[in-house]
């Protein structure tokens, strides 16, 4: 019944292109934590018209470490909820809306409890991420939050424009203005849902530009599997180091489309990541889970 359930919902997603869920758009699962943190310091700009829309990012910059201490560099792309709002306020997606900053505090003081989840606690996977945390503690990351518009992943035209915006404008600004590495190996790229497909299409595509992508609950659907293998087979091709990651939960929407990509992936030997952990494909797993789960991996992934 879970599978015809979640293959109903890809249907209404228009088979994950349109990458739409009600969650995203409606079901925001409370108010999210206080957005400020004494751990970072975060700064809007406002990169310009682009030739999507407008060029908006929130980024967000560690405040510990050594003096001239440098980190590696996260690029963090948001949902369609955040895509259908504007670019101002669609840009603090990870920062506001997903509890980004809340789950830095909670990292750089472990241990990590239940109520850190959210509600969507796996004990085991808690403890072993304490474990990690325990043996070597929160290394920190320059996370730059763009906007991304509401455009279809499965569109090369699309996704191509805006990778251009990425790597031609951000993270140039961000190796400039933060306290970043400038190096391929030191970037990495992800987000979740829509944002989880962009990533993933733009870290296969250019994968010399970045160190690892992954995807959280990435929007793809079960037709597109071979597509996803033949990008991915390419790209360690290309760059026979770039890490991969794709992460999942019991209740998300395009949870069979990403265990399939999975599944495909480990039998064109295709070495990489996969998660599944506890909950629903919404605004609370972003602030509980997802937050969590973005800042660990790349952290390990980028070092």
């Amino acid at each position: 019944m879970q599978t015809i359930l979640r293959r109903r919902a890809l249907l209404l997603c228009a088979g994950g292109a349109i990458a739409c869920s009600r969650s995203e758009r409606a079901a925001h699962g409370g108010s999210p934590p206080a957005s400020a943190s004494n751990q970072v310091r975060t700064m809007e700009w406002d990169l310009g018209p682009q030739p999507w829309g407008a060029g908006r990012a929130v980024i967000v910059v560690p405040t510990w470490g050594e003096p001239g201490a440098r980190f590696p560099v996260l690029v963090a792309l948001h949902g369609r909820g955040e895509a259908l709002k504007p670019p101002a306020e669609g840009a603090r997606g990870w920062a506001n809306d997903y509890a980004l900053l809340h789950a830095i505090d909670r990292l750089r003081a472990p241990p990590l409890t239940e109520a850190d989840y959210a509600g969507f606690a796996d004990r085991s996977r808690m403890v072993e991420t304490n474990g990690s945390l325990a043996r070597q503690p929160l290394g920190g990351l320059v996370v730059a939050c763009p906007w991304l518009p509401d455009l279809a992943p499965s569109r090369a035209s699309d996704v191509e424009a805006y990778a251009r915006f990425i790597l031609d404008v951000l993270l140039p600004r961000v190796r400039s203005e933060t306290p970043a590495y400038s190096s391929p190996e030191a970037t990495g790229i992800d987000g979740v849902s829509l944002g989880g497909a962009v990533a993933l299409r733009i870290g296969l595509t250019f994968p010399e530009a970045f160190g690892a992508a992954g995807g959280i609950q990435p929007a793809v659907s079960e037709s597109q599997t071979a597509e996803w293998t033949a990008l991915a087979r390419t790209a360690r091709a290309r760059r026979p180091g770039l890490k991969l990651r794709l992460l999942t939960s019991h209740d998300d929407y395009f949870h069979d489309a990403i265990v399939g990509v999975s599944r495909a992936w480990t039998v064109a030997g295709i070495g990489h990541d996969f998660a599944e952990v506890v909950g629903p494909h919404d605004y609370s797993f972003n602030r509980g889970p997802g937050s969590i789960e973005l800042l660990m991996w790349h952290d390990r992934a980028l070092r």
